[in-house]
C-alpha cells in the first residue's frame, strides 16, 4: 500500500479570471465588467485538482508565498482532499495569473511569483516512493533539459513508480530532440499537436505519436476539436471529441491529462482512457476557471450516459 495514487510537482497559482472582456481598456480610462472570479491555477495544480475529484489520493509538491493568497491555494487544495504537506512557504508572493477572457480570444497578464523558484532539484525523491504514479510538468526543452534527465533517472531507480509528463511551450523555438533521452524513463508522454509536431519533426500527430512511441511506453496527443489519440507500440487509436459549449478553455488540457492519467492507474484500456480524458476535458470547459466544471464521478459518468458511452467511472459515493 502507498500513502498517495499520484504525486503531482509543479506550477500552482491564482487565477485571476475577467470573462466578457472584447477589448482592453484605453490608457487612463476605466472598463466596468460584470464578474471576476479567483481560481486556483497552473497546469500542474489543476491536474492535481482534476485527479482528486476522480477519487486519486493525491498529494502535491509546490510553492506557494505568505500571503493572502497562498492561504487561499492551501484552503482550496485542502477543501478538494489533495494533501498539501510538501507544499513550502516562502516569503516570495504568489504568483498571479489575470485572465482576460473574450468570446474567440484571450490575453494574459502573468506575474510568476514562487514559481519562478520551485526548481527541479525540489523534488522530494523519498517521499515519491510513497506514491504509485507521479505526474511532472515544467519542461522547458534545452533550458532545463539535464535536471529533467536526472530527476527521471532517479525515479526510474524507486520501485513500481510509473510516471507521466506534460511538456510546455518552448519559449526558445529551439524544441530539441533531446527530448527523446527522457522518454525511456516516462510510462504516458502527453502533447498537445503542436508540441507533437514540433518535438517530432512529423508532418502528422499520428506519426509524431508513433514516433514518441518507439521511446516512451505511450504517447498521448491533445487534438482540440478533433479529439485525442494515443499510441502504444505499433498500436494507435483516436477518439473523437465530445461536442459541448466552450465557456473558458483554461486548464482544458491539463483536465484532459487528469482524466486519461486516472484511467490508466485504473487499469484501463487506451480506448477508455481517452473517452474519460476526452470528457474531462470537454466539461472543464463549460464554466469559468480551470477546475470549476471538472467532474466527479457521478457528473462523469451522467455525461458519458448522455453520450452513449459505455463506460462507467466508480463512484465510492454511491
Amino acid at each position: 500500500m502507498r500513502d498517495w495514487d499520484i504525486y503531482v510537482f509543479g506550477d500552482i497559482n491564482i487565477d485571476l479570471i475577467v470573462p466578457g472582456v472584447k477589448q482592453l481598456p484605453e490608457a487612463g480610462s476605466e472598463m466596468m465588467v460584470p464578474e471576476m472570479k479567483t481560481c486556483i491555477g497552473g497546469g500542474a495544480a489543476l491536474f492535481a485538482m482534476g485527479t482528486a475529484k476522480l477519487g486519486m489520493k493525491t498529494v502535491f509538491q509546490g510553492n506557494t508565498g505568505r500571503d493572502v493568497y497562498g492561504s487561499f491555494i492551501r484552503n482550496e487544495l485542502n477543501k478538494a482532499g489533495i494533501d498539501g504537506q510538501l507544499l513550502t512557504d516562502s516569503d516570495c508572493p504568489t504568483g498571479i495569473s489575470i485572465s482576460f477572457t473574450g468570446e474567440d480570444e484571450r490575453c494574459f497578464v502573468t506575474y510568476p511569483g514562487t514559481n519562478a523558484i520551485l526548481q527541479l532539484d525540489q523534488l522530494n525523491i523519498p517521499a515519491v516512493q510513497r506514491a504509485r504514479h507521479i505526474h511532472l510538468t515544467g519542461y522547458d526543452g534545452i533550458q532545463n533539459h539535464e535536471a529533467f534527465l536526472s530527476t527521471l533517472q532517479q525515479i526510474h531507480k524507486l520501485e513500481h513508480v510509473s510516471v507521466s509528463m506534460d511538456v510546455g511551450w518552448d519559449s526558445t523555438g529551439t524544441w530539441t530532440e533531446r527530448i527523446f533521452e527522457l522518454m525511456p524513463f516516462i510510462d504516458i508522454m502527453l502533447m498537445n499537436e503542436t508540441e507533437c509536431l514540433h518535438y517530432t519533426r512529423c508532418n502528422t500527430p499520428e506519426k509524431g505519436a508513433a514516433r514518441i512511441a518507439d521511446h516512451a511506453a505511450v504517447a498521448v496527443v491533445k487534438l482540440g476539436a478533433h479529439g485525442s489519440l494515443a499510441c502504444r507500440g505499433s498500436h494507435l487509436i483516436h477518439a473523437a471529441a465530445f461536442p459541448v459549449t466552450a465557456v473558458d478553455t483554461t486548464g482544458a488540457g491539463d483536465s484532459f491529462n487528469a482524466g486519461f492519467v486516472a484511467g490508466w492507474l485504473e487499469g484501463r484500456n487506451l480506448s477508455e482512457c481517452l473517452m474519460v480524458a476526452n470528457a474531462c476535458g470537454a466539461m472543464s470547459v463549460t464554466a469559468i476557471g480551470g477546475n470549476t466544471a471538472f467532474p466527479l464521478p457521478r457528473q462523469l459518468n451522467a455525461f458519458l450516459e448522455q453520450n452513449r458511452c459505455n463506460l462507467r467511472w466508480k463512484d465510492a459515493s454511491e
